[in-house]
């Protein structure tokens, strides 16, 4: 299977008034096309930085990000994102939340299809009857749903999810799991998740890469077996060692041993 995302040699440091702060240091990644790849790491190691360069939000001081064989130069269309924040605009309904970037994306739906095409997302994600409402009208976990709608809706060829799920209660962050399973079996995409938690990224992803602390580099990459998974599978010995091997990579990344206090 060929890499639809590749990383090549990037460096990446950001302007600030005592001088150039190196954030990424000739960091190296591979996404295969259809695959799923969790970054984790140290608070500040960049982990944003790294999916705003694929997005080409932002352009390396050193090295390349590739798409498709073709160096990221800027913002791609072929990109949806979705953030911990869903920043639903408060004055359109749903459904017209999740148009919206077929609003902005070149595409060749007629309206009625676009409208059919946001209800069948929301439908995939359980929020069917839903589509009029107001986002104050719906919890923090539907608003987080119609978000993904959003970035679905143009049908990316990358999903980038900067920490969707880190605000949501732990049920409702579960549930949200199963449905990024489901849906990606029925809308497929590569995927880029950034997290701060080893179960969504074992639950989720098939690979996970551990990025080392500022500036940071590729340290650890955790390879999973693809297909179906369950909550159960979380509470397994086998999901506990890889939860343990990513705990040790982390401390490694942070300058600490294991045994140190957190």
């Amino acid at each position: 299977m060929q890499n639809l995302i590749e990383i090549k040699g990037v460096r990446h440091a950001f302007a600030t008034a005592a001088g150039p702060l190196p954030v990424l240091d000739g960091l190296d990644l591979a996404v295969a096309e259809g695959g799923f790849t969790a970054v984790v790491g140290p608070s500040g190691c960049g982990k944003s930085t790294l999916t705003r360069l694929v997005a080409g939000l932002l352009i390396p001081d050193e090295g390349e990000v590739w798409l498709h064989g073709a160096p990221v130069k800027g913002p791609r269309a072929t990109v949806g994102m979705a953030f911990q924040n869903p920043v639903l605009l408060e004055w359109r309904s749903i459904i017209d939340n999740v148009m919206l970037p077929l609003e902005i994306v070149k595409n060749s739906l007629s309206k009625s299809e676009q409208r059919d095409r946001a209800r069948y997302l929301l439908e995939l994600v359980g929020l069917a009857g839903f589509e009029d409402k107001r986002p104050s009208e719906l919890s923090g976990g539907m608003r987080q749903r119609a978000s993904l709608c959003r970035a679905l809706v143009h049908k990316p060829e990358v999903l980038i999810l900067d920490e969707p799920f880190g605000a949501l209660d732990a049920f409702t962050r579960e549930d949200l799991w199963q449905i990024m399973h489901d849906v990606k079996e029925q809308e497929p995409f590569t995927g880029v998740l950034i997290t701060h938690d080893l179960r969504e990224a074992i639950y989720l992803a098939d690979h996970v890469v551990v990025l080392s602390g500022r500036p940071a580099r590729t340290q650890y990459v955790l390879e999973l077996t693809p297909g179906p998974r369950s909550i159960d599978t979380l509470y397994t010995p086998e999901a506990a060692q890889m939860l343990k091997d990513l705990h040790t990579q982390i401390r490694i990344a942070q300058g600490r041993k294991e045994g140190d206090a957190a």
